[in-house]
């Protein structure tokens, strides 16, 4: 029977395809699944082989400690430099979507305490 063994949803592709080959250069027999034009099914790849599960586990886990370090190396450098993203920055680019943001928290918040404020008087 298959097992789920990495989920595909948010991966990015690049990530992804590092996995896949991960996996193909150690041997597992994997397939994957779509989420299908709904998004109702599960991207994902499965594993054929229960009895390889504890192996494949461990080459992803091994896999992805090595990449939360590359990225944290990464950003630490770009913090280094001082071309990290920072708040402030993103703001600077994206003015009009910081604006349609913060005026859609206020309508949820307005909508979310009305009924309370309404009680104080």
């Amino acid at each position: 029977m298959a097992t789920l063994l990495f989920r595909l949803g948010n991966v990015p592709e690049e990530e992804a395809e590092e996995v896949r080959r991960l996996l193909e250069e150690r041997g597992f027999d994997t397939f994957e699944s779509r989420a299908g034009f709904w998004g109702l099914g599960v991207a994902a790849i499965w594993l054929r082989n229960d009895a390889d599960y504890a192996a494949a586990r461990e080459a992803l886990d091994t896999y992805q400690q090595g990449l939360a370090e590359r990225m944290r190396e990464e950003h630490d450098a770009l913090a280094e430099r001082g071309a990290a993203p920072t708040l402030w920055s993103r703001l600077r680019q994206h003015p009009v979507r910081v604006l349609l943001v913060a005026m859609a928290v206020a309508v949820i918040l307005t909508l979310t305490l009305l009924p309370f404020l309404g009680l104080i008087d």
